[in-house]
């Protein structure tokens, strides 16, 4: 497994490398490059992908058995959820998808389905709140949006 972990945080160095780049095509905000953008976030989580990365390549796990076809369900479950998120996002808004994802992936990794909820709304809650008035980034409102 050690291979294993090391090959994984190579291709995710090359992922985040990629991304980071990729960060950096976009425009410059309109108060200049030192203000925050629409860059800023991507540029930070390239940065956290290739410091985990790294850790992978240098420090590998010792072998873990594979779970199996459980296993398989379980994050087969969690793409699925993922992928519902970014279908769910723009017409539900940035609060009721994040609720429903985060609640949904907490309940599946054995969190009591009433904490679960709290936690994915206080989540979706608080993250929308930072962007909107730390960062001053749009999220989408959705069906919560005041007219």
């Amino acid at each position: 497994m050690k291979a294993t972990d090391r090959v994984l945080g190579i291709l995710l160095l090359v992922l985040a490398v990629a991304y980071g780049w990729g960060a950096t095509q976009f425009p410059v905000p309109f108060a200049g490059p030192e203000s925050v953008g629409p860059s800023t976030f991507p540029k930070a989580l390239a940065v956290i992908m290739g410091l985990c990365s790294l850790y992978l390549v240098v420090k590998p796990d010792e072998s873990q058995p594979w779970g199996g076809l459980r296993v398989l369900g379980e994050l087969g479950l969690a793409l699925t959820i993922l992928a519902a998120y970014i279908l769910l996002l723009e017409p539900f808004g940035f609060i009721p998808a994040t609720t429903l994802a985060v609640g949904a992936l907490c309940w599946r990794m054995g969190v009591r389905p009433l904490k679960a909820c709290m936690t994915g709304l206080l989540s979706g809650t608080s993250v929308f709140l930072l962007f909107t008035f730390g960062l001053e980034l749009a999220l989408p409102t959705g069906i919560l949006e005041l007219h």
